[in-house]
């Protein structure tokens, strides 16, 4: 009976310890030394929020870049990737229709189309796409709002994020970034 009473006063204690103060004590820091990060990296336009520069939005209209597909349909709060593997044919079938979508507007074939075009990421809400990626989306941008190509180019690279520490990942784009640039030279 003893040992029952230590094991429910610690399980008490690491509740309280674990559940209550470590990640008040973790908020508090975050929002301390990294703010902008700690809430939710919002990027805001005339003082209006217009998106994360961490969670991916639905974009459809051809003016702009389109961020990778999503298993979830880009909401955030069920995020996780489709868990389907390999061989699933939910999964070949969703890849075959995203690909059939991204031959349609780029003329491009399937062996030059890069994967973070056809297939979801890993949480549904990954907000950036490869160089390459952003690259063959450059035509149909240049098409639907006149802006030259050389251009989109140019902001392609000015907002293609390195590997961190020059070790870690793959250079990449954020989508909300560049769609915003895109916005501005409109004036829209």
């Amino acid at each position: 009976m003893i040992n029952v009473w230590r094991s429910i006063r610690v399980t008490i204690v690491f509740a309280v310890l674990l559940g209550l103060i470590y990640p008040l004590c973790v908020s508090l820091i975050g929002n301390l030394l990294f703010p902008y990060q700690a809430q939710g990296s919002m990027v805001k336009q005339n003082g209006t929020i217009v998106g994360s520069e961490l969670i991916a939005q639905a974009v459809t209209r051809p003016e702009y870049f389109h961020p990778r597909p999503s298993a979830i349909d880009y909401a955030g709060n069920g995020s996780a990737g489709s868990n389907l593997g390999p061989t699933n044919p939910a999964l070949i079938k969703e890849i075959g229709k995203n690909l059939s979508q991204v031959k349609s507007w780029t003329g491009y074939t399937a062996q030059s189309i890069p994967p973070d075009m056809v297939e979801s990421s890993a949480s549904g809400l990954d907000p950036d796409i490869s160089v390459q990626d952003a690259r063959l989306q450059i035509p149909r941008i240049a098409s639907a709002t006149g802006l030259s190509r050389t251009y989109l180019q140019t902001l392609v690279s000015q907002y293609t994020e390195n590997r961190f520490l020059g070790i870690w990942g793959d250079p990449a784009v954020n989508v909300l970034k560049l769609n915003l640039a895109i916005k501005n030279k409109l004036g829209l």
